[in-house]
């Protein structure tokens, strides 16, 4: 085959198409999951504060002190990470606090994005 005919026989141009866009499409299906992760994480975190916040100020028989309510708190938290929280009683009545670091871990790079909740609840 002389080099003109190769630069005009079309096989295998879909062959390099796809090595040309297949890891970009890839890297943005996967980069929308984590988005979308990240969405859900930062929902379920405020769900739980507020349903901590709530626990402490209206059943008082479940949350009875600090420890109760963390725990309780806990379990109302579906995220794929453990935040951390806390518990305080300030003027606003009875407030929950909940942080973690959300990790994107792509093939290329790690981003960590902090995430945090408060709900005070009277």
């Amino acid at each position: 085959m002389t080099r003109r005919n190769f630069l005009r026989d079309p096989s295998g141009s879909s062959a390099v198409e796809f090595a040309v866009v297949g890891p970009v499409f890839l890297m943005l299906v996967i980069g929308m999951m984590y988005g979308c992760l990240m969405i859900f994480s930062t929902a379920s975190l405020h769900y739980a504060v507020e349903e901590g916040a709530r626990c402490a100020s209206i059943r008082t028989t479940v949350c009875t002190d600090s420890a109760s309510t963390i725990s309780y708190t806990q379990t109302a938290y579906n995220g794929p990470d453990a935040p951390t929280f806390t518990y305080a009683t300030p003027a606003c009545g009875h407030a929950v606090t909940g942080t973690t670091t959300f990790n994107f871990n792509m093939a290329v790079q790690s981003w960590s994005v902090p995430l945090s909740a408060t709900a005070c609840y009277p």
